[in-house]
């Protein structure tokens, strides 16, 4: 997505008490020595922990929570404990700004995973960059965020300290419309977007692909994604002869426009990113959300030999809210920073250095490891060697996946 939008069980899998930081090191500290004489570092955490969009940041949370746990109980850094901290940016550029600040500060923070939102990836981006401290966002779809603002002309990476384990809206968009229009039928779209970052790219990579096939987009809206009121819209959808609608944006206004359209009289499914993936929008929609679609970055985690034990962790972890759409992809993402410091670490004779940034951020360039997702490792660009996509539509009030595969085309 994500701006981030990585992937879901639709079902709540766990019960039990939320785990707020890692276990095992203390508060803070300059790399100083932690209870067992060893070295603390921290991973900074900034994602959406409060308001609309917090099912899937506290996803993302508890999932980088759970990486630092395996980590310090397999010591798998001699002589470091990981521990996490957490920052709420809740959607907010500006609040994501402030905590890349914060993050910056704390001298034991040598990695960040987030955020969710490619809006705010914007305003995080430079701060953490001129510190040369790695950032590695597990929903971040936006291309121009690790290809520069003319990635489709020509393809530039703005900051080396950013990484993402998601696939971008290059690919995303493009999948989701070669769906709707060869697989599903549709031949007319009406293209609505909220005007964000994700959303905004997301439908022009959508629709450009759509008329390339020979589609129609029969109509464009942009809506206002502080209103809850979408009747206008939901009538010019049904007045436009479309046949679908897909929406490039996030569910906390998805799934009410999928349920407003329908009341409107258009019948027509609501076809979305993976900024509509989350459970949440399926309560959003009610009983008219069925036969909606959304395309995912990566393969259903219940599907992948690789997730079984994260799958199984997770919910023996305790954690009261599901790892939701993000989950495998934030484990991937924290775990590609413990790879970076162990590296560092190991080439330091044991010990953190005292550039050790710098250093993680160079190293984080060439990692590889078989990860919860798959194959984790990253391109020139700073994205992710995983192409792979997944539709998926309302049936049953839950997400069921319809197809998985990668986008066929220039």
């Amino acid at each position: 997505m994500r701006q981030r939008s990585l992937i879901a069980i639709t079902a709540a899998l766990s019960a039990g008490a939320l785990t707020l930081t890692a276990c095992g090191s203390r508060d803070s500290g300059d790399n100083g020595s932690d209870a067992k004489g060893g070295t603390t570092v921290t991973i900074g955490v900034d994602a959406p922990l409060t308001g609309d969009l917090s099912a899937l940041g506290l996803g993302i949370k508890n999932s980088v929570d759970l990486a630092v746990k395996t980590a310090n109980k397999k010591e798998y850094v001699k002589g470091v404990t990981f521990k996490i901290e957490a920052k709420d940016d809740q959607g907010q550029p500006s609040s994501g700004q402030q905590n890349s600040t914060a993050f910056v500060t704390d001298k034991s923070v040598l990695g960040v995973v987030g955020p969710l939102n490619s809006s705010v990836a914007e305003s995080m981006q430079k701060v953490l960059d001129d510190a040369k401290l790695v950032q590695v966002s597990p929903a971040n779809t936006n291309p121009a965020l690790t290809q520069g603002v003319n990635w489709q002309k020509s393809k530039a990476r703005p900051y080396k300290a950013y990484f993402r384990t998601a696939t971008t809206d290059a690919i995303q968009g493009p999948f989701a419309a070669q769906y709707v229009f060869n697989k599903a039928k549709k031949t007319k779209v009406f293209v609505i977007d909220d005007k964000k970052t994700y959303g905004a790219g997301l439908a022009a990579t959508f629709s450009a692909e759509f008329k390339k096939l020979g589609g129609k987009v029969v109509g464009t809206e942009h809506i206002n994604p502080d209103t809850k009121d979408f009747s206008a819209v939901a009538t010019k959808v049904k007045n436009s002869g479309a046949q679908v609608v897909y929406y490039g944006g996030e569910y906390p206004q998805a799934g009410p426009l999928s349920k407003q359209i329908k009341a409107a009289g258009a019948k027509v499914p609501l076809v979305g990113g993976d900024g509509i993936y989350a459970d949440d929008f399926i309560k959003l929609g009610g009983a008219s959300a069925t036969g909606d679609l959304a395309t995912s970055v990566g393969a259903p985690v219940e599907t992948l030999p690789s997730a079984k034990q994260f799958v199984a962790d997770y919910k023996a972890g305790g954690y009261k809210e599901a790892y939701a759409a993000y989950g495998g992809y934030s484990y991937d993402s924290a775990w590609s920073i413990i790879e970076a410091v162990k590296k560092v670490v190991d080439d330091n004779d044991g010990k953190v250095p005292s550039d050790a940034r710098a250093k993680v951020t160079a190293a984080l360039q060439n990692v590889s490891f078989d990860g919860v997702t798959g194959k984790v490792s990253f391109d020139e660009y700073g994205d992710a060697t995983n192409k792979q996509l997944t539709v998926y539509s309302v049936k049953d009030g839950a997400w069921k996946a319809v197809e998985s595969g990668t986008y066929n085309g220039s």
